[in-house]
């Protein structure tokens, strides 16, 4: 039987602060969980998020922290879908394969454990983490919390993928890399020969420009204001590449929809197939979708705005033909789908090397790794931290 284990966790007390190095208390799983030695974890623009106090639904004390890998380390009781010693990547969007929207067929976001987890509990509506030093009950985040060296998870919450997989690499499969490409390849639907925008190439829009290289878009329009990530476009999306920095090469007073519009009109229909906007700027959601061409120009958000913000454009964009539309986690079913992007990196079809910009060691650095993302000169796609 499982017991209590004691071990380090970055603690987040509230927002706008520091994350503090603690000692916890994490309980031994119960029924259908799964406690994970975390191995390596990567900072997400997501976990800045609810640091900075924008998340609504942020709870305090919490262990942040959700692209994560590691290796079970014990299984509570009815959990048949891993093992313990199975090398795993930890999922903010479980997947159960049995309630409405597993088996729709239409979409990845499974209803079951979503009311709990945005509560930063465990589906039974408690935390299996506690401060050592007084048992202060933690929150969980995410479904995940791996900044900890030790996390409790639902077993649904867990993809078993090849044991010959860096665990440092392949934790970026949790999130980012996933997220854009699957917004291509899923959501989207992008074909051969169309012609795409790609707004922000933080980590998620890069992998957006990798994944329209994959599926032969004929030009990646690339928009971001850092000219030093142009060769980073280059890299992940090769010749198809152009890059736009809206604040010199667009014409003052033109906006970058007009823009776009007017530099994609070789086939008799200005505006692109596709535009992705990976920011969480609720004026380039706008801007994605109106530099898209009527009749079935597509704009996909991927990027999280602010609590309480809101989009807005003309209805007649929507009337002629324009679609509007989500993704989460890329449309990717974590448990189905990972193991084979694990695979595809094994077999050298799938980057994720290039993604990793930072590389610490210990959980103590985790506030160096958060502090590197705020840092624009450190050109951090992602900081991973082995934990």
């Amino acid at each position: 039987m499982a017991l209590p284990i004691t071990c380090k966790a970055a603690i987040a007390f509230g927002p706008n602060q520091d994350v503090v190095i603690e000692e916890i208390i994490v309980a031994a799983p119960k029924a259908n969980e799964v406690r994970v030695k975390v191995n390596s974890t990567a900072v997400c623009h997501t976990d800045l998020y609810t640091l900075s106090g924008q998340d609504g639904e942020a709870v305090w004390p919490c262990i942040l922290g959700h692209e994560g890998a590691g290796v079970v380390e014990s299984i509570g009781e009815g959990v048949t879908s891993c093992n313990v010693g199975d090398h795993v990547i930890l999922l903010y969007i479980p997947e159960c394969r049995n309630c409405k929207f597993c088996k729709s067929g239409k979409t990845n976001l499974c209803s079951v454990i979503r009311v709990t987890q945005g509560r930063g509990q465990m589906p039974d509506g408690t935390s299996r983490f506690s401060l050592k030093r007084d048992g202060t009950p933690v929150f969980h985040f995410m479904g995940c919390s791996s900044f900890s060296e030790y996390t409790v998870v639902a077993d649904i919450s867990l993809a078993v993928v090849n044991k010959s997989a860096p665990l440092g690499k392949i934790c970026l499969l949790g999130c980012g890399v996933t997220t854009g490409y699957g917004a291509v390849v899923n959501t989207a639907k992008v074909e051969n020969g169309a012609i795409a925008a790609v707004f922000g190439l933080g980590a998620v829009g890069l992998a957006v420009v990798a994944a329209l290289k994959s599926v032969g878009a004929k030009r990646i329009i690339c928009i971001d204001t850092n000219l030093a990530k142009k060769p980073l476009a280059e890299f992940f999306g090769g010749s198809a590449v152009e890059f736009i920095n809206p604040k010199t090469d667009i014409p003052e007073g033109k906006s970058i929809q007009a823009h776009l519009v007017e530099i994609t009109t070789e086939d008799g229909a200005g505006g692109v197939d596709y535009s992705f906007e990976c920011v969480g700027n609720v004026n380039l959601m706008r801007a994605a979708l109106e530099s898209c061409h009527k009749g079935w120009g597509k704009s996909i958000i991927i990027g999280v705005a602010a609590a309480g913000q809101e989009i807005s454009t003309r209805p007649f964009q929507l009337v002629t033909g324009r679609s509007w539309m989500g993704s989460a986690f890329g449309g990717v079913k974590g448990r189905t789908e990972l193991p084979g992007y694990v695979d595809r990196y094994l077999q050298g079809t799938f980057e994720l090397d290039k993604f990793v910009t930072h590389t610490y060691s210990g959980v103590d650095k985790i506030t160096d790794a958060i502090h590197v993302m705020h840092d624009a000169a450190a050109g951090a796609l992602r900081p991973v931290i082995t934990l």
